[in-house]
């Protein structure tokens, strides 16, 4: 991490898991564990669990987000969640375009810039993932495919709106399998990303822009992950989900 220009961010996908009131149990075990870190810490939580999150992190240093948001204000779009609806529940995070999305939702580069520019234009911090397959590692396109994913994504969004990205990194063979990129694979595809930005927005613009991690980050090794400089925190799964390894991974971006 690069703390000198950019921020650390943590932040937990709970995916589908967790009831309201297992939400407010887990936060609040989690509170006094990541109170004080010098990172931001993020949940990003269900839907129905959204308010049961931001009444449990009142007056703690956690802040909420959501999964996903509509790239419409309103309309006939049945299960969806617009960014006004959000914002007006006290949510300040949303996940964008991960891999789970992509693959079982039909979510497409087109749609997740579409959901990107909805969510900056409403004050909302997007966590854009981006990410390739084992298939397309194997064929050398990591590189190609993370650039234009992140390209894609950017599209249309101002520098000033970059304030409120966040990129994340997931190569799509390492998320829930149990498989970890190595900290020099992370480094180098959370590089590539930057890379990408700054053919944008210029070097400068790149080096202010947070780039998680988020292929199996775990309390076993976020510290060597979070050591490198292009690895500026982690998008946690199955991780988030415990309260005692959450917060080592926020004590060992706080370092």
């Amino acid at each position: 991490m690069n703390k000198a220009t950019r921020r650390a961010v943590i932040a937990g996908n709970w995916k589908m898991n967790n009831t309201p009131a297992q939400t407010t149990a887990l936060i609040n075990e989690m509170k006094p564990l990541v109170a004080g870190a010098d990172c931001d810490v993020v949940l990003c939580v269900p839907y129905v669990d959204i308010a049961a999150a931001v009444e449990a992190a009142k007056g703690s240093n956690i802040k909420i987000g959501a999964e996903n948001v509509h790239f419409k204000a309103s309309g006939a779009y049945t299960g969806e969640v617009s960014a006004e609806m959000l914002t007006a529940c006290g949510v300040e995070y949303v996940v964008i375009g991960h891999s789970e999305r992509r693959q079982y939702f039909g979510e497409t580069d087109q749609t997740v810039n579409l959901r990107t520019l909805a969510a900056v234009n409403a004050g909302l911090t997007a966590i854009v993932c981006v990410g390739e397959t084992l298939e397309q590692r194997e064929l050398g396109y990591t590189e190609t495919l993370l650039k234009y994913q992140t390209k894609m994504a950017l599209t249309n969004v101002t520098a000033d709106q970059l304030k409120n990205i966040i990129v994340a990194y997931e190569p799509v063979w390492a998320i829930g399998t149990g498989v970890t990129a190595t900290a020099d694979q992370a480094d180098e595809g959370n590089g590539f990303v930057r890379e990408a930005i700054a053919e944008m927005y210029g070097k400068d613009v790149a080096e202010t822009v947070t780039v998680q991690y988020g292929g199996s980050m775990n309390a076993k090794n976020a510290d060597e992950l979070v050591d490198k400089v292009n690895v500026d925190g982690g998008l946690i799964g199955g991780a988030s989900l415990k309260a005692e390894d959450f917060s080592i991974i926020v004590k060992a971006a706080s370092k």
